[in-house]
């Protein structure tokens, strides 16, 4: 497929990706509910969609779900920024969206949010169809130059980028006939504060198959120790290419000594009376603040003690008794 020759730059929003991300999720769970399974002599045990689409004839599983709704945002100049969402019904006989629905959604964001226009469509997918050109071609009235975006569900491990594309259309003349046609664009993900709180708290949530705090925390150790372990291996790399250098086993590269110049020269900063000042400063500072929690967490526990202790004793006073303390 052609790349975009418009020379639009555009700036994606991750509130875009994780609301098709979840539109898609509630779709397919609502496709695949849990049922009840019973099978003689052991009793009815509670499963999964995906786990009676497993078991099941692949050929009778049903097809993936493909979602569909409306992108917003702004175009400033020749930069179009995508913000924002919201999910739309889609009738597959007339390759249309709702449109009344549509329209009520557009005019509460003007309310709302007046600067942001609709600028085009999303959906989920391996690649763009014939049959999306005709809700593209429907939106033209309300954007003349709609964008698509189309998020692929399919997980696929060796894949590094983000499996979100940004589709545009132009006008191609096809043996004679003039076509609208889709053309790949670039984009970059832009994040605003609010956004990058949320992705981060998204990111450390509790896995749903019931992983500990202990299984989350020995993941993040060993991605820890993955990216000092290939630190620490390019490191010797490194090294044992200078020393190569130096013995004139191989030639002299002057780029690249000055770049290991550069990087060498910002070790000394971490060394400086400055810096061991501030370290010190801010390690006793963090020393201080754990020594008062642990301080107000004792005195929390001896108020509940002391609680306790006046509440049996005013018990045992109200008895007529006698507590003998050893």
């Amino acid at each position: 497929m052609a790349s975009s020759g418009s020379g639009l730059t555009f700036k994606l929003h991750p509130l875009v990706i994780v609301n098709i991300s979840d539109h898609y999720t509630r779709v397919k769970s609502q496709m695949n509910p849990p049922s009840l399974t019973c099978s003689a002599p052991s009793p009815c045990a509670l499963s999964n969609g995906s786990d009676v689409a497993d078991s099941a004839d692949p050929s009778t599983s049903p097809p993936a779900p493909r979602v569909f709704g409306c992108v917003v945002g702004v175009q400033r100049g020749r930069t179009v920024e995508i913000f924002n969402s919201f999910e739309l019904l889609y009738d597959p006989k007339t390759h249309s969206l709702d449109r009344p629905f549509l329209e009520k959604k557009q005019e509460l964001y003007k309310k709302v949010f007046p600067h942001f226009y609709i600028l085009g469509w999303y959906s989920t997918g391996s690649d763009a169809l014939e049959s999306d050109m005709h809700i593209h071609k429907a939106l033209m009235d309300i954007n003349e130059s709609p964008v698509y975006v189309l998020l692929n569900p399919s997980i696929n491990h060796a894949q590094k980028d983000l499996p979100v594309t940004i589709y545009e259309s132009e006008l191609h003349v096809i043996e004679g006939i003039p076509q609208l046609i889709f053309v790949r664009s670039s984009y970059t993900i832009e994040t605003v504060e609010a956004e990058r709180i949320s992705v981060d708290h998204v990111a450390h949530l509790k896995p749903s198959d019931g992983g500990s705090a202990a299984t989350q925390l020995a993941a993040h150790l060993a991605g820890i120790h993955s990216a000092i372990k290939m630190l620490n291996s390019r490191i010797r790399i490194l090294h044992s290419y200078l020393l190569a250098m130096q013995n004139g086993d191989i030639p002299l590269e002057n780029s690249l000594l000055r770049q290991v110049s550069s990087l060498l020269r910002r070790l000394p900063v971490t060394e400086s009376g400055k810096f061991q000042d501030d370290f010190l400063m801010e390690y006793n500072d963090t020393m201080l603040i754990t020594y008062l929690a642990m301080s107000t967490n004792c005195s929390s526990v001896m108020n509940e003690l002391i609680e306790k202790f006046n509440t049996a004793y005013d018990r045992h006073s109200r008895r007529g008794g006698r507590t003998v303390f050893i």
